[in-house]
């Protein structure tokens, strides 16, 4: 079968490393020539967002997905009328790729989320304070996302389609991965807890199971519910989630792809994402999703004031360290926040994954 993924980069690199012991050609449409996925498959060179590039670059192809969703939707419209099987529907993802219609989308179908303004210039706010600004596109790893807590911050609103979304008092980062294949068969990896670095805004330690009350347990698994029916779309989808102080849970955001919150699976799950994202693809039973014991990640991003050829400082001292998994992207380059990697950690309790986690993050450094 012949496989295209718009975006070439670590996601979809993890995707074509797992789905070699297959038999299918993989092609990747990707704007950076040295992309994560340019050794690995077919690769073009281009812009995924470009009307004409994603129309010639699916043209051919039995299947085309994403691994990011900032794409051309209506060129994904236009393959699939042209019979090219389209995975996730370029409905769900013009959806998601809107904070605004994934916001009203979430309204429509009774998706617990943090009430909202919807403004079209900083003119038509008018919300009550703190709240977070959401730029409608392109926010990404944290970026297009700011906090207004006082009056003195309104002066630092973008000037642009926004969501305001009021502010959660948060307990705890969760996230829930779920599968749909084309049958309707669906099924999910367990919830993951998520450790942001305050500094970057970018995610930093993963740890499943999460720590949470059966009661949180079924908000999760009824939201995963919801969403399942109200997307009507195959793909596999993370839902991102707040747990509030009162044991409430909202939905953050989707991402219609793989995702960070799930690197973790690789290694502590009967199967990872990226395998049953390949079984969607094809529309293949999906995996077993099981763990023993638990599994976490480190994020490996870019040092603070380190830009130009990467060098991984102390990963020898991970190597030697057992049930400890290292994944390095590709990537030639670093600079400050970038992802060039992460290391996935298993162990037989909590602390003891907490420990391991910490101690790596003490040993190693992306530098250049």
């Amino acid at each position: 079968m012949k496989i295209g993924i718009l975006g070439g980069g670590q996601l979809g690199r993890m995707l074509i490393q797992e789905a070699l012991k297959y038999d299918d050609e993989w092609f990747t449409l990707d704007p950076v020539a040295d992309a994560p996925c340019s050794r690995i498959s077919d690769f073009t060179q281009g812009k995924f967002d470009d009307f004409d590039t994603v129309f010639d670059f699916g043209k051919g192809k039995d299947v085309v997905s994403i691994e990011i969703e900032h794409v051309n939707v209506d060129a994904l419209l236009e393959l699939q009328e042209c019979g090219i099987k389209v995975i996730p529907s370029p409905e769900i993802i013009r959806i998601i790729q809107q904070k605004i219609l994934q916001k009203e989308f979430y309204r429509k179908n009774n998706i617990p989320s943090p009430d909202f303004q919807v403004i079209q210039n900083r003119s038509e706010a008018d919300f009550p304070l703190p709240f977070v600004q959401k730029m409608n596109t392109g926010g990404y790893d944290g970026k297009g996302v700011q906090v207004i807590r006082t009056g003195e911050d309104l002066q630092h609103l973008w000037n642009v389609p926004s969501v305001l979304e009021s502010l959660v008092d948060i307990e705890k980062e969760l996230s829930i991965i779920l599968a749909i294949s084309e049958n309707g068969e669906t099924r999910t990896f367990p919830v993951t807890e998520m450790v942001a670095d305050p500094k970057l805004n970018l995610l930093d330690f993963n740890i499943c199971p999460a720590h949470i009350s059966e009661h949180v347990e079924k908000q999760i698994r009824d939201i995963a519910a919801q969403f399942i029916a109200a997307a009507n779309s195959p793909g596999l989808f993370a839902i991102e989630l707040f747990l509030d102080k009162e044991g409430k849970v909202w939905v953050n955001e989707t991402a219609p792809r793989l995702h960070n919150s799930g690197h973790q699976t690789q290694e502590g799950n009967a199967n990872s994402q990226f395998e049953q994202l390949y079984r969607v693809i094809k529309n293949l039973p999906l995996a077993d999703t099981d763990s023993s014991g638990y599994s976490g990640m480190l994020n490996l991003v870019g040092e603070e004031h380190f830009s130009g050829k990467v060098k991984y400082d102390g990963l020898e001292k991970v190597l030697r360290l057992p049930k400890t998994y290292v994944h390095l992207y590709g990537k030639t380059e670093t600079k400050p926040g970038r992802k060039m990697g992460h290391i996935n950690v298993l162990a037989d309790s909590r602390k003891e994954l907490m420990e391991k986690l910490l101690h790596i993050k003490s040993l190693v450094r992306v530098i250049s």
